[in-house]
C-alpha cells in the first residue's frame, strides 16, 4: 500500500486542477455555473511569526510544508484557505500549485504586520499613502496568475467599535477603490476584492452598506466591495440558530447584493470544539444567503484554535480532536447537494443600494461617502504597475508525497500519506483524499495546548466573549493576523 501510494505520488502531475471562481448575482459559482459553497480553514502555520520578510518566509513559501498541510486539509474536505501575511516578494509558484493540484482556492489578505503593511485603525489617514498602497498592489501582482486566487482582502476588522468607525470607512473604502482599480488594469480577470468584518453588531451592518453600497447605484462602482465576510463567534458549543444570532445574521444580509460568508468561525468557549455549527452553516436557510465559511485555524497556537499541532523543530504534525470532530460535521452533509445548486440568472439578484446617509443607522458610524483621493505617486503606480514587479506562475508539480511525518492524535504515523491531484475543474471535497485516519471515537477529548511556536496571539476571552451583540465581542484576530491592531496601539 505505502508502495503504491508512493509511486502514485510521484508521477502525478499537475493538470490546472481548479478553474477561477466568478462572482454572479449574490454568489461564488464555477465553471459549471454551480453556486460555489466555501468549506475553508485559516491558514498561517507559526501564527505572525511564520511572516518573516528578513529571512524570506512566508506561509506560502515552502513546498514540503505546502505538500504535508494541503494532504491534511484534503482529508478534511476543505476546499479553500485564507492566509493572512504574505510576503510579495517571496516565490509562491510550488505552494500555489500544489495546493491548485490539491482542488483547493486561496483568499488572500494584502495586509501584512510590518510597518507600512497596513491602514491604521485610529488616524487611518496617516497609514494611507503611497509606500502602503505600492505593498496592497505588489500582493494582487505576486497571485493574479494563479487560477485558484479566489479573492483579496483589503482590510480585516479596522472597524472593531464604534470609535474606529468614526474614522475608518472611507479610508478603507478607498483603499478597496484603489485594489480593484489595479486589478482591472493589471489582471487578465476581475479577481474579487472585498472587506473582511469583526463580528461587532452595533456597527456590522453599518459596515455592510458602507460598503457594498454604490456611489452611483451602479454594481460597477470601483470602490463598491466585490465581496463582505465577518470573523464571527457567535455560535458556541451546542448552540442553535436563535441563540447564536443566526437568523439575525441571515435576516441582515438577506437583500445582499454580493457574496457574504463567514472568513473566521469556531468559537471555543466550549472545549474540545462540537461544530454543531456546520450543519446550520450549509443548511438550506443560510446557504440561501451566506457563501459558506472558514474556521480559525489551522495550526495550534496559544489561543488552543488549532485543528493539528506542529512540531517546529521537525516539522512533523499531530491531528488534533478539533480535527476529527470537524471532519466528521463535513462528513455528515450532502455535498453533491451544497455544492450542486444552479445560479440564477445574471442580473436577476438583489441591486446594490445607491450609496446614501440613509443606510447608516449608527449616529457614530461615518456616513459621507466623500472618498479621500489616491495618494501622491499612486496615480503612477497604477498606471504603470509596481516595479519591481512580483511574478507568478502555476507549474507542474511531479511529487505529491509528503516529507514530514503526520501523526493521528494517538501518535501512531499516517502512513502513505499524500496530495491527490485532482482533474481539471474540480475542487476539493469530503472524503476525496480517503486516508486511512485513527476512527474518531478513540480520540481523547483534549486538544494539546503546547503550540511549539512562538506566537503572540490574543486569548480565547477576545473572541468568545459575549453573545452577537456584545461590542467587545470578536473584534481582534488571533494570532494578530490581521496586523492593523499593532499599529493602532491595541493591545494583543
Amino acid at each position: 500500500m505505502l508502495i503504491q501510494s508512493t509511486l502514485i505520488a510521484l508521477s502525478a502531475t499537475l493538470a490546472a486542477a481548479v478553474k477561477p471562481l466568478s462572482v454572479k448575482n449574490q454568489f461564488f459559482v464555477d465553471p459549471s455555473d454551480n453556486i460555489f459553497q466555501i468549506v475553508g480553514v485559516a491558514y498561517q502555520p507559526g501564527g505572525s511569526a511564520a511572516y518573516d520578510a528578513a529571512h524570506g518566509k512566508d506561509p506560502l513559501s515552502n513546498g514540503d510544508i505546502c505538500r504535508r498541510d494541503a494532504a491534511i486539509l484534503q482529508i478534511l474536505g476543505v476546499n479553500t484557505i485564507r492566509v493572512y501575511n504574505l510576503n510579495p516578494d517571496v516565490n509562491h509558484d510550488e505552494c500555489a500549485s500544489i495546493f491548485n493540484a490539491a482542488g483547493i482556492y486561496m483568499i488572500l489578505d494584502v495586509n501584512s504586520p510590518q510597518v507600512a503593511g497596513s491602514l491604521q485603525t485610529y488616524n487611518p489617514w496617516e497609514s494611507y499613502y503611497d509606500t502602503y498602497v505600492n505593498r496592497t498592489f505588489a500582493v494582487v501582482e505576486a497571485f493574479k496568475n494563479y487560477d485558484n486566487t479566489l479573492a483579496f482582502f483589503s482590510g480585516n476588522e479596522v472597524i472593531n467599535d464604534e470609535s474606529s468607525a468614526s474614522q475608518v470607512p472611507p479610508y478603507m473604502r478607498a483603499v478597496t477603490r484603489d485594489i480593484k482599480n489595479y486589478v482591472a488594469k493589471h489582471c487578465d480577470r476581475k479577481i474579487p476584492v472585498g472587506y473582511s468584518a469583526a463580528d461587532v453588531r452595533e456597527v456590522l451592518f453599518d459596515s455592510f452598506e458602507y460598503f457594498t453600497c454604490a456611489e452611483d447605484g451602479k454594481s460597477d462602482d470601483p470602490s463598491r466591495a466585490d465581496i463582505f465576510a465577518l470573523n464571527s463567534y457567535s455560535w458556541c458549543g451546542e448552540s442553535d440558530f436563535q441563540k447564536s444570532g443566526y437568523v439575525d445574521l441571515v435576516e441582515g444580509f438577506s437583500n445582499t447584493s454580493v457574496p457574504v460568508f463567514y472568513s473566521e468561525y469556531g468559537c471555543n468557549a466550549v472545549q474540545p470544539r462540537p461544530f454543531t455549527e456546520v450543519d446550520a452553516i450549509y443548511g438550506e436557510e443560510f446557504s440561501a444567503v451566506f457563501s459558506g465559511g472558514i474556521v480559525y485555524e489551522y495550526t495550534q497556537e496559544d489561543n488552543e484554535y488549532g485543528l493539528v499541532q506542529v512540531n517546529t523543530k521537525d516539522q512533523s504534525v499531530t491531528l488534533l480532536k478539533d480535527f476529527y470532530t470537524l471532519k466528521d460535521q463535513f462528513a455528515k452533509l450532502d455535498w453533491k447537494k451544497v455544492q450542486g445548486v444552479k445560479s440564477a440568472k445574471e442580473g436577476s439578484g438583489p441591486k446594490p443600494p445607491k450609496c446614501d446617509k440613509k443606510l447608516i443607522q449608527s449616529k457614530d458610524f461615518y456616513g459621507n461617502f466623500t472618498l479621500p483621493d489616491m495618494p501622491p505617486n499612486v496615480d503612477k503606480i497604477l498606471a504603470k504597475g509596481v516595479s519591481p514587479k512580483p511574478t507568478g506562475k502555476l507549474v507542474d508539480i511531479k511529487d505529491f508525497s509528503i516529507k514530514y511525518t503526520v501523526k493521528n492524535a494517538d501518535g501512531s504515523v499516517i502512513s502513505g500519506l499524500a496530495v491527490k491531484a485532482l482533474g481539471s475543474d474540480e475542487s476539493n471535497a469530503p472524503g476525496t483524499n480517503d486516508a486511512k485516519l485513527q476512527d474518531s471515537g478513540s480520540v481523547s477529548s483534549g486538544n494539546s495546548t503546547s503550540s511549539g511556536s512562538d506566537s503572540d496571539a490574543e486569548s480565547n476571552d477576545t473572541k468568545n466573549s459575549g453573545a452577537a451583540g456584545s461590542a467587545i465581542a470578536m473584534t481582534l484576530p488571533a494570532v494578530a493576523m490581521g496586523a492593523f491592531a499593532i499599529f493602532a496601539g491595541l493591545a494583543l
